[in-house]
């Protein structure tokens, strides 16, 4: 029988003022006072661009296995991102590691007493990045270090002083079992001027640093791994076809259980985890539109037909939330993060935190395994950024760890709402709206924000630094999860197939003339912005929409289709634009007339309203040709183009001042391009 399902949107109460202020980090928790509140509501200076682009001060916690320590990673501003470890009894703070030339990316507790991470630089441009993440362990008590990976590129570094795994050695999330010293990495086993094809899975030992391959079938790209640490299953892939693996735990011997297309939708089954019976959980839409997450038997090939959890509305990407071999909850997105609780006591836990933190949504994380108390939380709201607390469940107390954003009040925020409009051929259409604050029952000028891929999720309820940041210089937000986008069922995905600058482009342009007609935005002062596709859109929204769109702003987006094919110097793989791209986006030679003519590139002349277009310079994904080259059409002819070129940024922009700079950019060219008109001369 199927699960009941989530508890519905946030309510109102949690997208108001969040009256909560820690006064520092570590101290309890407290309410700010309604004078406080007040003051800071009637601050009317704008925060500065800047503000809403920094990095995270406070950006991670996860629990030990047993739930007496917690892992922080934190930086004070300016600064490198540390690791350290925190006492939960006593509260005692150990800094575990740190770095002069990098910050702590990603990391996890390999047991009890010993951690994994690896390293990042988020201080450097894309062109400027000089190392790999690297791998390293340490233990709680800052003991026990040791480089598992070098992070310099080069083959190989061994001797009897220092054993280290080439750089190309990546982490995958460790198993957690009892009281093991080892984890799971792994290596290239196909390489093409693209990058990384294909992984072969080695066992590492972070007390020693020897590794030994994991017998397992070749070219795979993701890997199962059961509760005692074992790898049960295999998703392997070759040119166009992919096919499941399942390693009989009886004998040990592997076999081929379902084979199927590797892109578009990717196989009626989609192997998730493995659970306590044997079987695997794997999310499926047996004769329904959205994915749910199902039992599957390897050994009879079966699928069961009542889903351990499944919704109308919304696939259900699963992240299964485990306490001593026991899946406790499915944690999932809906509007926003969300989670389906099974277990009796976490769903009493759950209701307690809400009552405590009732502005926020809070997602609860309980320890992996034994009886501590301790529950991490991490809570947010479209107006607030996340704050990192511990709850002791005995106590019924929470302490504040830290703030991801301590800069931002959230009662200078405005509110963000999900809700649905018709497209004009009756699809439904997901989107999310947000309105300046103070600016109910008027008419706002408007931002139609494209998010990218386009095969992709593009946004969740929560706080969101662009949409705060035009809320703040008073633009109402309209972000449409067109079709095309996932996580909506397989209609909504499947209506977006080779629709570029055709259906989906009409979505957008249908969602402007809805919040028109609701009574949200002006219909004269109305622009589209986005990147990468959603670039692509904000330009096909002056080619196509001109009496829509009053102006555009497009950094590192898609100017030639054709392009996407021919570029060689893009990162897309080859497998990819071969049996991919042809069926989602078109056929480069069948369709290549219906490409030209859906490409703002060969469309320039019809680009004739202001437009800022920015791009950076070592751009991988979308080479800075697409720019460029668009650049140099519409110049010809429009004068109100603007061009911005960052010499050493890639894909998006990574440092804070770029997002500054940029974003800068983006006010001053939206208060000229959507100022109110002048009101008529009096006769």
């Amino acid at each position: 029988m199927a699960r009941p399902l989530p508890r519905s949107l946030p309510a109102a109460a949690r997208r108001q003022l969040l009256q909560l202020l820690a006064t520092g980090t570590l101290a309890p928790w407290a309410l700010r006072s309604a004078a406080q509140g007040t003051q800071a509501a009637g601050d009317s200076a704008p925060l500065a661009a800047a503000s809403f682009f920094q990095r995270p001060v406070f950006s991670g916690a996860k629990l030990s296995p047993s739930g007496l320590r917690v892992a922080v990673r934190a930086a004070a501003p300016g600064q490198r991102d540390r690791l350290a470890v925190l006492d939960t009894a006593t509260l005692k703070l150990q800094v575990v590691a740190a770095f002069k030339d990098a910050d702590v990316r990603r990391f996890s507790w390999v047991n009890e007493r010993r951690l994994v991470y690896d390293l990042a630089d988020h201080q450097s441009a894309d062109a400027d990045l000089a190392f790999a993440p690297g791998l390293f362990a340490v233990n709680a008590d800052g003991s026990g270090y040791r480089s598992l990976v070098h992070r310099e590129h080069v083959a190989e570094r061994f001797d009897r002083h220092l054993r280290e795994l080439p750089w190309n050695t990546f982490l995958l999330e460790p198993p957690d079992p009892p009281e093991a010293d080892w984890v799971y990495v792994v290596q290239p086993d196909v390489v093409t001027e693209k990058g990384f094809d294909y992984y072969r899975l080695l066992r590492l030992n972070t007390v020693t640093g020897l590794a030994e391959e994991v017998e397992a079938p070749r070219q795979a790209f993701q890997w199962l791994i059961d509760a005692r640490g074992e790898l049960r299953a295999v998703l392997t892939a070759r040119d166009d076809r992919a096919a499941l693996h399942w390693r009989n735990p009886a004998d040990g011997q592997w076999k081929r259980l379902r084979e199927f297309e590797r892109f578009g939708l990717g196989g009626d089954i989609q192997m998730q985890a493995v659970a306590a019976d044997g079987r695997l959980y794997v999310t499926a839409r047996p004769g329904t539109d959205t994915l749910g997450v199902y039992h599957y038997d390897p050994a009879a090939d079966r699928l069961d037909t009542e889903p351990v959890l499944a919704l109308p509305q919304f696939d259900i990407d699963p992240q299964f939330i485990v306490r001593d071999g026991r899946v406790l909850g499915l944690r999932h997105t809906v509007d926003t993060t969300v989670t389906q609780w099974f277990d009796g006591a976490m769903r009493g836990h759950q209701a307690e935190v809400d009552r405590l933190l009732p502005a926020t949504a809070n997602i609860l994380t309980p320890p992996r395994r034994g009886e501590s108390p301790t529950l991490l939380v991490h809570a947010f709201a479209d107006v607030q950024p996340g704050v990192h607390l511990l709850y002791n469940s005995a106590t019924r107390k929470l302490v504040r760890l830290g703030s991801e954003q301590p800069q931002i009040s959230p009662a200078r925020m405005a509110t963000t709402d999900f809700v649905r409009y018709k497209a004009r051929d009756g699809l439904e259409i997901p989107a999310y709206l947000t309105l300046p604050a103070g600016a109910a029952g008027q008419r706002s000028p408007l931002v139609v924000m494209v998010h990218g891929g386009p095969w992709t999720r593009g946004a969740e309820w929560g706080w969101q630094p662009e949409v705060q940041f035009l809320a703040s210089r008073g633009y109402a937000v309209l972000q449409p999860e067109f079709r095309g986008s996932t996580g909506f069922g397989l209609k909504h995905f499947t209506a977006g197939w080779r629709q570029w600058g055709r259906a989906m482009q009409d979505d957008l342009a249908d969602g402007a003339r809805w919040a028109v007609a609701q009574g949200h935005a002006d219909a004269a002062r109305v622009a589209i912005l986005g990147a990468s596709y959603g670039g692509y859109a904000a330009l096909m929204g002056l080619v196509k929409q001109a009496e829509v769109f009053r102006c555009a702003v497009a950094w590192a987006g898609v100017s030639d289709m054709l392009l996407l094919y021919d570029a060689r110097w893009s990162d897309i793989s080859n497998a990819y634009k071969r049996h991919g791209m042809p069926q989602l986006i078109g056929d480069r030679d069948k369709d290549a007339a219906l490409l030209t003519e859906n490409s703002p590139l060969h469309q320039a002349a019809r680009i004739r309203a202001p437009l800022l277009l920015g791009h950076g310079r070592v751009d991988r994904r979308v080479p800075i040709e697409h720019g460029r080259r668009l650049r140099d059409a519409v110049r010809k002819h429009n004068p109100a183009l603007q061009w911005v070129e960052y010499e050493r940024e890639g894909h998006g922009w990574a440092l804070p001042e770029t997002h500054a700079d940029w974003w800068g950019r983006v006010e001053t060219f939206f208060a000229q391009h959507l100022a109110r008109p002048p009101a008529p001369a009096q006769g």
